[in-house]
């Protein structure tokens, strides 16, 4: 059985998604304290989360490494040099997005990307089509129990992690430049440090490094970081407090990739098997915004704040859509900040009130929610997803919306709610959609 196959058995693809819901696996404890703790230790402490296990990895070697990943992403590559990342982003024909990850040359003759396994997927696939000389190793995110990984992977941050790595390794550190990879040695062990952030706001200094090496030295490495954290208040991060960094940062990572329709892409659903991630509905087709069809849940960069990666130096799958759409692009990323007036009335009708008149109960501490960004009663944009931070001490939603409106300060509404009051949603409860006013900010909410 194929993702086509699967596809051809329901009237429509968005039938096909709905009908198979599942779950990314976070195989990690939901809180260590709590969440509303573990938020405000990135804000002014350090918090400290495990990565190793929720996302899949796929290492790459061979001659033809970088020019299979130029030819299938809008990034550019003759200035990839050992120990540099970047975040992968690959398009479909028709310039919509199948999937980004954070990509690493960790050697001359080795690169990893992490992430959800949309573009993992993508890049495997052409590589066996197009006869790429490469070789491929790949380890498959955890379904609900760790187990054995070459790498573990940690994110410490906050504006105290460098203090804090600065003890466990008892020496001085040199700065590490957004996006390079450096190494820390701690309890006798080399440790790559990745400089990107999570909870950090993008645009200002990172507060954030992904640390990774071999698995066999996670606990050494662990517990020294913990043990020199303590007279800083560092924190351990739990699945919820993690995902919902992501109101701050204003990462987008549950897309719906553009793959299911494209008649150039029928051998792609063919290859892929009804067991990908492709084949499930991760929520994100949820919400009071509900497309006539699948086409329109796709996004392009610029919707998730890509614009800037696109790179039009080499001949890559989708350039010459891209390009058409480069000097307009329909929207742009924004964040809405919840009024707090009709916060607290949905908070109290959805919480308090019963039945199918009352609103949809807000998810705490984050939730994907496709959702609809109305102005004057017009449709204008989408959220991808809705959260709280203690940091904000409010909602926040991260959306894509048309860039005529996309201005600091514009005031509209988000419709809050599913389109059919939560029928056909297993994860929700019987409701009504509401409205709550909301401000658009270009930029994350969140001010250190």
């Amino acid at each position: 059985m194929s993702l086509q196959d699967t596809i051809d058995r329901y009237p429509t693809v968005i039938d096909a998604l709905r009908a198979n819901p599942g779950g990314h696996p976070f195989p990690y404890p939901l809180w260590w304290t709590s969440w509303r703790d573990e938020q405000h230790a990135w804000a002014e402490t350090a918090i400290l989360f495990n990565q190793s296990f929720h996302m899949s990895d796929l290492f790459i070697s061979g001659p033809d490494t970088l020019k299979l990943l130029s030819d299938t992403s809008v990034n550019r590559f003759d200035n990839f040099a050992t120990g540099r990342a970047k975040q992968y982003v690959a398009v479909n024909e028709e310039g919509y997005l199948v999937g980004d990850s954070i990509l690493v040359k960790l050697s001359d003759d080795l690169v990893t990307l992490a992430g959800f396994e949309y573009s993992l997927n993508w890049l495997q696939y052409h590589a066996q089509r197009g006869g790429y000389d490469v070789s491929f190793e790949r380890e498959q995110n955890s379904d609900g129990s760790p187990h054995s990984k070459r790498l573990y992977r940690y994110e410490i941050e906050g504006p105290l992690a460098w203090q804090i790595l600065q003890k466990a390794a008892g020496t001085p550190l040199e700065h590490i430049k957004f996006f390079h990879v450096g190494e820390i040695t701690i309890a006798g062990r080399t440790v790559k440090a990745l400089n990107h952030t999570m909870g950090g706001v993008p645009g200002q200094e990172s507060t954030g490094l992904e640390l990774f090496g071999p698995e066999e030295d996670t606990e050494a490495v662990v517990n020294a970081i913990l043990d020199a954290g303590q007279e800083y208040g560092l924190k351990r991060g739990g699945a919820l407090s993690y995902a919902s960094t992501t109101a701050e940062s204003g990462w987008v990572g549950g897309i719906v990739p553009a793959i299911y329709t494209s008649p150039s892409l029928a051998d792609y659903r063919r290859w892929l098997p009804d067991g990908a991630l492709e084949n499930f509905n991760l929520g994100f087709t949820w919400g009071s915004y509900d497309p006539d069809s699948i086409e329109g849940y796709y996004l392009t960069p610029w919707d998730l704040g890509y614009g800037h990666i696109i790179k039009f130096d080499h001949e890559f799958i989708g350039r010459d859509a891209l390009q058409k759409l480069a000097d307009a692009p329909a929207r742009q990323k924004a964040w809405l900040v919840w009024n707090e007036e009709d916060t607290r009335r949905v908070l109290a009708d959805g919480e308090l009130g019963t039945g199918p008149d009352a609103p949809k109960l807000l998810p705490w501490p984050m939730s994907p929610s496709w959702d609809r960004i109305e102005l004057g009663g017009e449709l204008v944009g989408f959220t991808q997803l809705s959260g709280f931070t203690v940091n904000l001490r409010g909602w926040v939603s991260v959306g894509s919306i048309a860039t005529e409106h996309a201005v600091d300060g514009t005031e509209v509404e988000l419709v809050w709610g599913d389109s059919d009051g939560g029928a056909g949603n297993p994860m929700t409860e019987p409701h009504t959609a509401t409205r709550i006013r909301a401000t658009v900010r270009l930029s994350s909410p969140i001010v250190r």
